[in-house]
Formats: C-alpha cells, sequence, structure tokens
C-alpha cells in the first residue's frame, strides 16, 4: 500500500469511527474539550504549545512542525456525567418529580495525521468532533414543558499546512469543514403523557483554523491558536401534534483563541499553562423560520463568553514512562439569568492525572481520568426569564463529570538515529 493510500485509509477510519459516536458537551456551553488524551493529563494545560503531542492540532494547527516524519496519533475519550434537576415545591409541577440523570454517557473519538515533506513544509489532517450535547430526562417529569431530550452532533475534517519558517518560529492554517446537527424535542403540555414538539436541523459549514508556535528560548514554547466562526444555515422540520412543517435557522458556531505556555524547569519536569477565549456571545437569538419567511419560534441562547485557565506539569520518570497532572478554572458562558433546563451550565474545576509510555521508538500509549466538580447551580425560569412559558420553573441542580481517555501515538517511517561519530585516529 502507497504512503498516500495508507494516509486516505487512515483518514476514512477515522471519520467513520466519529460518526458512530454520540457526544456529550463537558467544556462550556455544548463544546467538547475531550480532543487528546496527553493533554487531558493536564486538564488542557500548555495544549497549544505542544503539551498534547500531535493532538494539540486542535488548538493550533502550528504544533504540527514538531512531528518529525509521518505520524498519526488516536484518542478515544469516555465522559460520564451525572445531572439532576430537582424542582423545589413551590413549582407548579412538582408533583411530577424530578428529571432523573439527565446526563448521557457518551465516547468521543478524535484522529490526527501529520507528514513530513521536508524540513521546513508540513501536511496533515484531523478529524474531530468539537460540539456535542446529549441530555435526555424522564419523558413526563415537572419541567417537561421546557425541555426533553436534547442532542447536538457535530463532525469537523481539517486539512493544515504547516511552515517552520526558522528554528524559533512556525506557523499553519487550514481550512474546517463541518457538519452540525441539531435535535430538540420538550413537551406541548404540562400533564403526563403529553405529546412532543421535536425541533430537527443540519448543515454543512466552512471556516478556518490558523497557529503560530515560538520557541524564543531554548527550553520555552508558546503557542496561540486560532478557531474560526463557521455559519450553519440548518434546514429541517418542526414536528407537533398540529403536523410537521419545514424550517430554517442561521445559528453560528463561536470562534476560539488558546495560548499556552510549555517551559522546561529540568530534563525530567516540563511546566506548562495555557488560556482559551471562546466566543460564545455570538450565538445570539436565532430565529426558527418556516414555510414564506414566517417565524415559527426561536432558540434563545444569548450566552456570554466562555474562559478556561489551566496549569499543569509532567515528569519523565524513566525513559519509557511520563507521568502527568493539571488543574483548571472554567467560566461558563451559562448564569442563572439565561440557564435552561436544556444545560444547567455552570463554573467548574477540573482535576486530572494521566501518564504516557513509549512502547518503542516508534509507538506509545496515553491514558488519562479527569474529575470535573461543579459550582453549586440553580434554575430560575420565572418571568422576564428568556424560556418563560407561563409555566414558573425553579429547581436546584446536582452534577458531576467523570472522563476517563485513551490514546495512541504512531510513527509509520523510521525515525532517524543519530550516529556517533567515529573516534579519530591519529597517526605519528
Amino acid at each position: 500500500m502507497s504512503r498516500l493510500s495508507r494516509s486516505l485509509t487512515l483518514a476514512a477510519v477515522s471519520l467513520a469511527a466519529i460518526v458512530v459516536a454520540q457526544g456529550g458537551a463537558q467544556a462550556g456551553a455544548f463544546a467538547i474539550r475531550e480532543q487528546s488524551a496527553s493533554a487531558q493529563g493536564y486538564s488542557f494545560a500548555g495544549a497549544a504549545s505542544g503539551s498534547g503531542n500531535l493532538s494539540s492540532m486542535f488548538w493550533n494547527p502550528a504544533v504540527i512542525t514538531m512531528a518529525p516524519g509521518w505520524q498519526t496519533e488516536l484518542s478515544l475519550s469516555l465522559i460520564i456525567p451525572r445531572v439532576d434537576i430537582n424542582p423545589l415545591p413551590s413549582v407548579p409541577t412538582f408533583v411530577f418529580g424530578s428529571s432523573g440523570d439527565i446526563g448521557q454517557d457518551a465516547i468521543v473519538p478524535a484522529s490526527y495525521n501529520s507528514y513530513q515533506i521536508n524540513d521546513m513544509l508540513w501536511v496533515g489532517l484531523s478529524s474531530t468532533s468539537p460540539y456535542g450535547l446529549v441530555t435526555d430526562p424522564r419523558d413526563n417529569w415537572a419541567g417537561q414543558v421546557y425541555s426533553r431530550s436534547s442532542k447536538i452532533f457535530s463532525l469537523n475534517v481539517n486539512p493544515v499546512v504547516g511552515i517552520k519558517i526558522n528554528e524559533w518560529i512556525s506557523v499553519a492554517a487550514g481550512p474546517s469543514l463541518q457538519y452540525f446537527d441539531i435535535r430538540l424535542k420538550r413537551a406541548a403540555a404540562v400533564t403526563p403523557g403529553a405529546p412532543s414538539v421535536t425541533l430537527d436541523g443540519d448543515d454543512i459549514g466552512f471556516g478556518f483554523t490558523a497557529g503560530v508556535t515560538l520557541t524564543p528560548f531554548a527550553g520555552t514554547t508558546i503557542g496561540i491558536g486560532y478557531r474560526s466562526q463557521i455559519d450553519h444555515e440548518l434546514e429541517g422540520t418542526v414536528t407537533s401534534p398540529a403536523g410537521r412543517i419545514p424550517i430554517s435557522s442561521d445559528l453560528t458556531t463561536p470562534d476560539q483563541l488558546t495560548i499556552g505556555i510549555s517551559q522546561v524547569v529540568t530534563p525530567a519536569l516540563t511546566v506548562h499553562a495555557g488560556f482559551e477565549w471562546t466566543n460564545w456571545s455570538v450565538l445570539k437569538t436565532p430565529l426558527v423560520v418556516g414555510p414564506g419567511g414566517a417565524v415559527v419560534t426561536d432558540l434563545p441562547l444569548n450566552y456570554d463568553d466562555g474562559f478556561f485557565y489551566s496549569l499543569g506539569f509532567d515528569y519523565k520518570l524513566t525513559d519509557q514512562l511520563t507521568l502527568r497532572a493539571g488543574v483548571a478554572y472554567e467560566e461558563s458562558p451559562i448564569d442563572t439569568e439565561i440557564r435552561s433546563t436544556r444545560l444547567p451550565d455552570n463554573d467548574r474545576i477540573w482535576a486530572s492525572v494521566g501518564a504516557s509510555y513509549q512502547w518503542n521508538n516508534k509507538l506509545s500509549f496515553d491514558i488519562a481520568y479527569t474529575h470535573i466538580f461543579a459550582k453549586e447551580t440553580d434554575i430560575r425560569i420565572l418571568p422576564g426569564h428568556q424560556d418563560y412559558e407561563g409555566l414558573p420553573f425553579v429547581a436546584d441542580v446536582n452534577s458531576d463529570v467523570d472522563i476517563v481517555s485513551v490514546g495512541l501515538r504512531y510513527r509509520w517511517d523510521d525515525p532517524v538515529v543519530a550516529i556517533p561519530a567515529a573516534p579519530i585516529v591519529r597517526k605519528y
């Protein structure tokens, strides 16, 4: 099999793996941060400066120039959320009970491929699922007029070209093709057994990624990466007891800026830090339009921007085994003024540990575990709230998340091994 054929086969397998998976949002709002098993071990500290090895391409494509030869990295994350919405006794529908656990376990795969053409030029391809959400309360519960099930699925393919300008600066950029699918369901009435109203829509949109890495001093790497907004013109239907009508809606996924720094402290110890800004405020309130341009409903989002701060380190215990750990604080784009029963998100703390094992000079494995501690959360859908439909709904939310990720990296070509210089033989 030729190198080109093998690369195309790897891309097809990666795409197939992502298509069969359902993503669970475990970054702010409905984003999925779990794109790298190695970076997760640091709580994604330094993800833009290469702490995630090749998978750092997701945050900063310029890190591709740090991967010599021909490489592939695959990761698989199991997300286990627990989210319960418990209405207060003052809620008129309190008798219908709590939501039950609305969190749905999810498996999120990602794949990355890079090929070094020469000393200056690299090409690569990533296949990821940057957005996803699955929440599924009991069909009959106190908040059913605000939500039954919710599902968001995405697939993003991103080819990139990286250029190593000199020993201290590299740049990269590439287009993104993104499939986005949404399905939202709610009850048509407060009574148990009421029929559902369902909104479906999907679209393919285009954007880009770009980035730069800087190495101002030996042992210091700074990375800056950007993922653009992607406009989606969703086409689909609204299905209700009255029938089904075609609809459309314009929705824009946010752009994102990530900054990372990695500093070698000793030959065994490296410290990483990261900052991430996500422009969630671009979402606003998309209108859902039916035949003839009539507004059927809207999707009131109106999120704030999201921020993520992280700090981590790795320690090379042996030539083969590297240990890592990290913590992060995430400012959610959702607060009590707009918090919904579909996505009761809030600020949270990440705590992670991980390890890498270098099996040989071609193959290595990664594993990581994260626990997310959510801030005390409440829902207050009262007059003036953007979701208010005439039914006051006040509830407390209990939530936490466990994430386990595994990954592997493989180098397809033979690494160049430095040959010691022959001893100088002098003849006298």
